[in-house]
């Protein structure tokens, strides 16, 4: 199982200028992937501009969104932007997508909520035919770059309902679950493979999941507080979601054995702590297991 690290949802507008580092930091670190989640109503920078800066600074490490909430998004111009990434990063882009949850982002970009499912399936639909050189329509033409992987960048279904999963057999590469715990993770897990056989596809579906984390002398306070905030919109979920955060070697590697155990292909160890130094105390706990 390989193991990537997610910078903090919001790092601190003075510190944002660090994230390059992060990046760096991750990749000399041996970790497979740097990765960032989306959100747009809450003080974090903008998950494709945050990406561009990752891949400005490093040369070899997978850039994954955890996920990017496409229905936001112009579909043509997040295709546009998703081959630029790519194509700048040499073909290292893995672009996790979802619907999401909150409606308040949608609120906040003018854009309609209830049929953010129906709008997803057809941006995927244009983003393919797009990142294969097709036109946009009869009237319109091209919309570049091409990207440097064939037919597009590896796409990542990020969902916990059924019909959120069934995408991954029409459309994507693989499946990632958010920070819901193994158990949990693996019932999608089980969906996704379905999905995947009913499409019927040779092989199996990559499977990613996330998890947070955090280090240091107070890191359970702070790590803890970094999420009840995120997930205050959820209610009573935000504290299970806190309790579930690894903040010390022994969790994580408990953590990391749960996630193996359950088949996950790649696991995304999310930072709470929006400090640099988190790269290399987690490499640290970790040694060669990142690289496993």
């Amino acid at each position: 199982m390989k193991i990537g690290i997610g910078i903090p949802t919001a790092i601190p507008g003075k510190d944002a200028f660090l994230i390059p580092e992060w990046a760096r930091q991750a990749e000399a670190a041996s970790f497979s992937s740097i990765g960032v989640t989306d959100r747009v109503v809450y003080p974090s920078c903008e998950s494709i501009t945050v990406l561009a800066a990752m891949a400005g600074a490093t040369t070899r490490i997978g850039l994954l969104s955890h996920v990017i909430i496409a229905p936001l998004r112009s579909p043509a111009m997040l295709a546009k932007q998703a081959a630029s990434l790519d194509a700048i990063s040499g073909g290292r882009l893995t672009l996790g997508m979802s619907v999401g949850q909150r409606e308040d982002d949608y609120t906040a970009t003018s854009t309609s909520y209830h049929d953010r499912g129906r709008r997803f399936d057809e941006q995927l639909a244009l983003m393919k035919r797009l990142w294969e050189g097709q036109p946009f329509s009869q009237e319109i033409g091209i919309v570049g770059p091409l990207p440097v992987q064939s037919g597009g960048p590896e796409i990542i279904i990020g969902a916990l309902s059924p019909a959120g999963i069934k995408r991954v057999g029409r459309w994507a590469s693989g499946y990632i679950g958010g920070v819901v715990g193994p158990d949990r993770t693996n019932q999608c897990y089980q969906m996704a493979i379905q999905s995947w056989q009913e499409a019927g596809r040779p092989g199996k579906p990559r499977l990613l999941a996330c998890a947070y984390f955090g280090l240091g002398s107070d890191a359970k306070e702070r790590a803890q507080a970094a999420v009840k905030k995120y997930y205050a919109y959820r209610g009573p979920l935000a504290d299970v979601i806190a309790s579930m955060v690894a903040t010390t070697k022994e969790e994580l590697h408990t953590v990391i054995q749960r996630y193996a155990e359950i088949g996950t292909d790649e696991l995304i160890l999310v930072a709470c702590i929006p400090e640099v130094d988190q790269v290399a105390q987690l490499a640290d706990a970790l040694g060669s297991e990142r690289t496993a």
